[in-house]
């Protein structure tokens, strides 16, 4: 149970169950949540489900014939009384190049025109055509080149929006090097791409290509063509290194983002944060919250939910602890990430109790836990030997209906199986499977190991 909760997301989805009010704000709660009513689905006859399958649309064009196509265009054209605008070809267009090949596709748009002499396409006709040409099985850039020149050609010449389409569809198709070489051929043409386009870029070379690689491209569009990254573009670059666990490069880009005259936000420090956080760095997680304070940056919830859980990860619960009433002073409300890191923490020190105080504490301010701090709790209560209490809790959640994590359910199933109670392991493995938590093969799996695990012990008479 020790996952960061994805991306620290201040906003969590709301409880999966409804709470009974908690008597006492220092006793452990003797009853958890009471079981929640399910909603019935609504029910539909076959007849309507009959009647909403025939109005799926089917693909106009189901052959990418090109005779078959124009055929089926002419058709179109002649039957239909109402004007025929730009949008209308367009998507004629879009379908077609969506089982054609680029040749087949130009050749229609040119049957279209003379066809129909009242339409004239415009770049969004064109950009069809070349996202088309980028997703091309070529293993070259002749299909693009083909396509811009025709736009050229017909008095079109390639802008921002151009660009875009091209590097984004190039990007989709896995073609990362034809889209670095593309650019800088648009770039010399005067079509430089734009921020989003730019930044876009840099973020899927930074998925598949060294980090020199990166540099280098970022390196030679600013030398080249006086395209400077911006401040998206440096924290794209502080996110791969922390994603890394190159810390030292993360805090040397924040210099360098200083030096370029740009102020580091809360989301950069944030993700520093959380690297640090990732490799149990507690001490370093709190120099980088100091650092922000230093700077103006003000620190937000996200940043004390990733401090608390790096603090709480790394076995320093105190202090994380300290810093929720530090959150709470700066007039952030702790939610549901906040409390289950903390409880985590607790149940790593084999302090469940103290969890199950903490969940009591969570629901008096009017917090409400969800299935993540559940698991949790049931977690460390399994492991410190707690099962009256764990199965309090699995009998809460199994009202409520939520599913059990992986390692919730093993604990769960081994501590069982460790008090010679199987029938209720062999339960839980049920409700697994019922409630989708896991699927039958790895939650048979768990149990049967366990089952093993038992068997052994008990012939070395090392259990009852």
């Amino acid at each position: 149970m020790g996952k960061i909760p994805p991306s620290f997301r201040p906003a969590i989805s709301n409880s999966l169950t409804r709470k009974l009010p908690l008597q006492s704000p220092t006793a452990i709660p003797h009853q958890f949540p009471d079981k929640t009513t399910k909603k019935k689905p609504p029910q539909h006859s076959k007849k309507a489900d009959a009647s909403l399958g025939s109005r799926k649309t089917e693909p106009l064009f189901k052959s990418p014939d090109l005779s078959s196509a124009k055929k089926i265009f002419n058709s179109i054209v002649s039957t239909m009384k109402a004007p025929l605008d730009l949008r209308f070809h367009n998507t004629l267009l879009q379908s077609y190049a969506s089982i054609s090949t680029v040749n087949d596709s130009i050749s229609l748009l040119h049957h279209m025109i003379k066809t129909h002499p009242s339409f004239s396409p415009d770049r969004s006709t064109y950009h069809i055509l070349l996202s088309q040409s980028c997703k091309a099985p070529d293993s070259s850039l002749s299909p693009v080149h083909q396509t811009l020149n025709l736009m050229v050609t017909n008095g079109l010449t390639p802008n921002q929006a151009t660009t875009d389409v091209a590097i984004r569809s190039l990007c989709e198709a896995g073609r990362i090097d034809h889209a670095v070489e593309l650019v800088k051929e648009l770039s010399l043409k005067h079509s430089p791409p734009d921020g989003f386009t730019f930044n876009f870029l840099v973020k899927n070379l930074c998925k598949c290509r060294t980090l020199n690689t990166v540099y280098g491209f970022i390196d030679d569009m600013k030398s080249s063509f006086g395209i400077k990254p911006d401040l998206v573009t440096y924290t794209i670059l502080i996110d791969n290194v922390c994603n890394s666990k190159n810390l030292r490069e993360a805090m040397r880009l924040v210099g360098v983002l200083h030096e370029s005259g740009f102020k580091p936000d809360c989301f950069v420090y944030n993700t520093i944060m959380k690297g640090y956080c990732m490799l149990s760095k507690g001490s370093e997680a709190i120099e980088v919250y100091k650092k922000m304070k230093e700077e103006g940056v003000e620190p937000d919830l996200v940043t004390y939910n990733t401090l608390i859980f790096g603090l709480s990860k790394s076995g320093r619960v105190k202090e994380a602890r300290k810093y929720l009433d530090i959150m709470v002073e700066s007039g952030h409300f702790p939610d549901a990430v906040t409390y289950t890191s903390l409880m985590n923490g607790m149940c790593r020190e084999r302090n469940a109790l103290g969890a199950v105080v903490l969940l009591e504490e969570m629901e008096r301010k009017g917090c409400s836990p969800n299935s993540c701090t559940y698991n949790t709790l049931l977690h460390g209560l399994c492991k410190c030997r707690l099962m009256e209490k764990g199965m309090e809790l699995y009998g809460a959640m199994k009202s409520a209906g939520m599913k059990l994590e992986t390692s919730s359910y093993a604990t769960l199933v081994r501590a069982l199986c460790r008090e010679g109670r199987v029938a209720e392991a062999y339960e839980a493995f049920d409700y697994a499977v019922e409630s989708k938590s896991l699927t039958d093969v790895a939650a048979y799996s768990t149990l049967e190991v366990t089952l093993k695990w038992l068997k052994k012990a008990r012939e070395q008479g090392l259990m009852v």
